[in-house]
């Protein structure tokens, strides 16, 4: 009873993890943003290099810092880590455990991306004469996503006390969203470069969410009732889950029909898990059926992965294996990002429609199913409660950079000396998302938990016609649209 007191007269928490990524991105982009003035506050950022010899593993972002690859990835790590403990404190987290957590899990992460950074495993086709080495795998950089993703599938599965270590730590959807801020002012860069295409990205994008939205929803609501017996507070977040934007879209909807805790949090485990084995197969899949579509290859992603830190990760990966193999099958090399930014388009759009759809969910079911109850009003600003704020921030970067590109004096030429520190930070981030969904994605507990039904109706509905459904409406929409092609 003493708990239920305190638990009664705790003021409620104003910030989330959806907030203080919001002010963690927004932080980190005015930053960034001091570059137009000539202030390069962040070239001591770590990259990764591709690399024959160990020595070459790491270099800062600016060589203008003069800083030791290694010197710039434990500045990094300082740096990043004291800033995200302040989202922790900001949290009411116990910032010594986070701290501790991240630690761990950045050095990991890091030494995974080297991994995959190496010659022989990351060098494309066209690039083998620079390295002079005869053969390599040609999967680009970002194999290191895959290593560091596989890494953390591995130690969830086997070494749980390690997991435990970095439990506090552990937060791919926040990683993913402060990724997805910063890479707004990217795009917005790249976007001011080719107005006509981005345009036409962003329209076909917004038709193709609503058009596999409410047929996803509506088929796996019905599946789950007709033939699994579920009832509505289990089908409602699972449709949610599996057809729409996976953790984000099933804690919502949970919230939102009032669900026991348990449904959302069993539903988002599913996510976890199912995403891991999308984002293992289907890049691959993408590249070898899709590669003279790369555009259909990237809308795929948005609309099949069901997550906002594994569709955008299948999409980077998607990106570069496709160009990977337009070089090598067809010559053609298309500019870095634009696969990844249909994705990001089509995800996007679906992230702005869970507030909508949680309004609508809401209040159907204080109507139609729990008349009883306090029969409240639904209003605008239960939407915005629902909101993801972190959509704000991307559409504001987005904004900010394509405006400044567009109509300040010399501003594509500004834009662009942004994008290194940019990118980096984009990099770290998607390769703690990476990392961090390995490691939440434990199968054997699941299992013990009595998952399975769950997992049936989950894998029913996305091999069954999800991810072909998605394929199709991605094939509608983006069919003959093409990146542009590097000069030169």
């Amino acid at each position: 009873m003493v708990t239920d007191a305190k638990e009664a007269g705790a003021k409620p928490k104003t910030l989330n993890e959806d907030k203080v990524a919001l002010l963690i991105g927004s932080f980190l982009f005015l930053v960034a943003l001091m570059n137009l003035a000539g202030l390069d506050l962040l070239g001591w950022i770590v990259k990764a290099n591709t690399w024959l010899n160990p020595t070459q593993l790491f270099r800062s972002t600016s060589q203008a810092y003069g800083l030791n690859g290694f010197v710039s990835l434990i500045i990094s790590w300082l740096v990043m880590g004291a800033i995200l403990s302040v989202g922790m404190k900001m949290l009411g987290e116990d910032v010594v455990k986070f701290f501790k957590g991240f630690t761990l899990i950045y050095f990991i992460a890091y030494f995974c991306y080297a991994l995959g950074n190496n010659a022989y495993v990351a060098v494309t086709p066209d690039k083998l004469k620079n390295y002079n080495i005869p053969w390599s795998m040609g999967l680009s950089g970002e194999a290191g996503y895959i290593v560091a993703l596989v890494a953390g599938i591995i130690i969830s599965n086997f070494f749980p006390k390690l997991v435990s270590f970095m439990k506090e730590a552990c937060r791919p959807e926040m990683f993913v969203k402060i990724a997805i801020i910063i890479m707004g002012a990217e795009l917005g860069v790249k976007a001011a470069e080719a107005m006509g295409l981005a345009s036409s990205i962003i329209f076909r994008g917004l038709c193709a969410i609503v058009e596999a939205y409410l047929i996803y929803w509506a088929l796996t609501y019905y599946i789950s009732r007709k033939y699994f017996k579920f009832s509505r507070e289990w089908s409602a977040p699972l449709a949610s889950g599996i057809s729409i934007c996976g953790v984000s879209a099933a804690i919502a909807t949970g919230a939102a029909i009032r669900a026991r805790p348990v449904v959302p949090i069993m539903v988002s485990s599913l996510v976890v898990v199912f995403t891991c084995i999308e984002m293992l197969i289907l890049p691959f899949v993408a590249q070898y059926f899709l590669y003279t579509e790369p555009m259909v290859a990237g809308g795929w992603m948005g609309l099949a992965v069901k997550s906002d830190g594994g569709a955008i990760a299948s999409g980077a990966i998607v990106d570069a294996l496709i160009r990977t193999k337009a070089i090598a099958v067809q010559g053609i090399e298309y500019q870095e990002g634009w696969i990844v930014m249909v994705t990001t388009t089509v995800k996007i759009f679906i992230d702005v429609f869970i507030g909508v759809w949680s309004f609508v969910l809401a209040y159907i079911w204080t109507k139609k199913f729990e008349k009883s109850s306090d029969g409240r009003t639904m209003t605008m600003g239960d939407v915005w409660q629902r909101f993801p704020r972190f959509v704000l921030g991307y559409i504001i970067t987005f904004l900010i950079l394509l405006l400044i590109c567009l109509y300040v004096d010399g501003g594509k030429v500004m834009g662009k000396s942004m994008t290194g520190p940019i990118n980096s930070m984009r990099v770290m981030f998607f390769l703690f998302t990476f990392f961090t969904i390995g490691l939440v994605s434990n199968f054997r507990k699941l299992w013990a938990e009595g998952i399975g039904k769950l997992a049936a109706v989950y894998a029913v509905c996305l091999f069954g016609f999800i991810i072909w459904i998605g394929l199709f409406i991605s094939w509608l929409f983006f069919h003959g649209v093409y990146p542009p092609v590097v000069a030169g």
